[in-house]
């Protein structure tokens, strides 16, 4: 009996050890780096999905040794709280409590999208399309349409989505993309609208928006935005026409094929500049900060023309007889030369 006893103490104390030693492996567990091949380690939490979804995943791939130590810690630490939906990318050395961190964090991987100045909403809605990190939930909508789910109902989209890198998580709909670009043109043209400089001949920050937009296509030359918008608020203000080349491309549509000619411009269209005086009725493209701000901070002086030199700038003339020597040198010229 005593020997029984003996054995069966031996067998407990055993028992007991083991089991010691195996809750102390997989305490220990938690702070081991996860195992896997590469740089990252890149997981997709759906939406609904469990941590033990995700533990389950990770112990198949054989990156985590111990799926159910996790969970007894997350539910010991985190009680009721769930994981968070989205892509998350872990780095070597990363430990399974660390990963569970950043799991109830929501810190997921950023993808970005840049809205480039200049284009126009037909463009941005094509490569919104192509992106594989946007859902797509517009295609085939009017511009209208689109408007009217973002809230703004009535409005034209053109010019309504402000060019900038946008950051958000994978999966993000191209609706909610462009609702965050349209909230931060609102903002912006609030706070430039404000600050602009007194005695334009502009109504309103949508005036505004629509002059910055001629500026955006006329030149990509940084240091001529409020130059040439200085020119066209001097025009504006003596009851000129614009006479802007890209305001008459825009209004010919689809129709136009890259050759700008005489026809085109006595062309009598709603965006046609040199047969219509003032603005045009909405912007022609999306234009950015700098042009917003070239138009309410322009450029003082007397010129009221310009011409493209050919090599990305421009000449500006205060006289239309300088203005027609411009145009016999940088373009006639260049015509018979091409």
């Amino acid at each position: 009996m005593g020997k029984f006893f003996a054995v069966s103490t031996f067998i407990m104390v055993v028992a007991t050890s083991y089991a010691a030693y195996e809750i102390d492996k997989r305490k220990a567990s938690l702070h081991s780096p996860l195992i896997f091949d590469g740089e990252t380690l890149t997981i997709t939490v759906e939406k609904g999905a469990s941590l033990q979804d995700v533990t389950n995943r990770l112990s198949a791939s054989a990156a985590l040794k111990f799926p159910k130590a996790l969970l007894w810690f997350a539910r010991l630490k985190r009680g009721g709280k769930t994981i968070k939906a989205g892509e998350y990318s872990f780095a070597p050395g990363t430990t399974p409590l660390q990963l569970l961190e950043i799991l109830f964090s929501g810190h997921v991987i950023q993808r970005s999208f840049t809205i480039i100045e200049g284009w126009t909403f037909q463009e941005l809605r094509k490569r919104l399309v192509r992106s594989a990190d946007l859902v797509t939930t517009l295609d085939g909508l009017s511009g209208e349409e689109v408007m009217s789910i973002l809230g703004r109902s009535g409005q034209h989209a053109e010019g309504s989505f402000l060019p900038d890198t946008y950051f958000f998580p994978r999966g993000t709909s191209d609706a909610d993309f462009l609702r965050r670009a349209l909230i931060a043109t609102d903002r912006l043209l609030e706070v430039e609208w404000r600050n602009r400089d007194e005695g334009l001949p502009l109504k309103n920050p949508y005036e505004a928006l629509i002059l910055a937009s001629i500026v955006e296509k006329e030149t990509g030359y940084s240091p001529e935005r409020p130059v040439i918008a200085g020119v066209f608020i001097r025009r504006l203000k003596k009851g000129m026409k614009l006479q802007a080349d890209p305001t008459v491309i825009y209004g010919l549509g689809d129709s136009f094929t890259g050759n700008l000619t005489r026809k085109h411009l006595d062309s009598p269209t709603p965006y046609n500049t040199y047969t219509h005086h003032g603005l045009p009725p909405t912007p022609i493209a999306m234009a950015g900060k700098a042009a917003i701000q070239a138009v309410l901070h322009p450029t003082d002086g007397d010129d009221l023309f310009f011409v493209a030199k050919g090599d990305g700038t421009h000449y500006f003339s205060a006289n239309y007889s300088e203005h027609k020597k411009a145009i016999e040198k940088y373009q006639l010229n260049r015509n018979r030369k091409e």
